[in-house]
């Protein structure tokens, strides 16, 4: 027998709940370190059958019913409010909230298709250059956006206008 399997049995041997092999004994005679440690283990065991455990204070019954009762309620008034209990949690709001935001965006993304101008946005529509079999990044499809977006284009002048309107004013000044 090695030490291994001796201190695998060594609680029972302790507890006597196991009468020793004689391989067992052979082994304990000859190994000083198993030897000892089954002696230290017994001394352990024979110290907790003399410890008696402490007497619970007289009102510990009391006061432990009287605090279930009171988990009882609180569990009870937080099952009332359903599935709004994280709302008073303002750091849960916000990341629920958070979680939506970009549950939008990723899906109106995914459904979104850009035409090639910053303000313009067609939700599924193919445009007109694919509709046509013309392919993106060509002169027809530029020149098929830019008359698309003509309309667009056109309010671009007067945006230069009135810049330069307030650079006359500001000169006047």
């Amino acid at each position: 027998m090695n030490c291994s399997e001796i201190r695998e049995s060594m609680p029972d041997l302790a507890i006597g709940l196991e009468e020793p092999s004689p391989a067992t004994v052979q082994h304990l005679e000859t190994c000083a370190p198993c030897a000892t440690q089954l002696q230290e283990l017994r001394q352990t065991m024979a110290l907790l059958d003399e410890w008696k455990a402490p007497e619970p204070s007289p009102h510990f019954d009391t006061r432990l019913q009287a605090r279930l009762r009171e988990e009882r309620d609180a569990e009870s008034a937080r099952a009332s409010r359903g599935w709004f209990v994280w709302l008073p949690r303002p750091a849960l709001a916000i990341a629920a909230a958070f979680l939506v935001a970009v549950g939008v965006g990723v899906v109106s993304l995914k459904h979104t298709t850009v035409t090639g101008t910053p303000s313009k946005i067609a939700i599924n529509q193919p445009s007109a250059s694919n509709a046509e079999g013309v392919q993106r990044g060509t002169a027809v499809a530029d020149l098929q956006t830019l008359d698309r977006d003509d309309d667009l284009y056109a309010n671009f002048d007067v945006l230069d206008d009135i810049d330069s309107h307030q650079d006359q004013a500001t000169s006047d000044n």
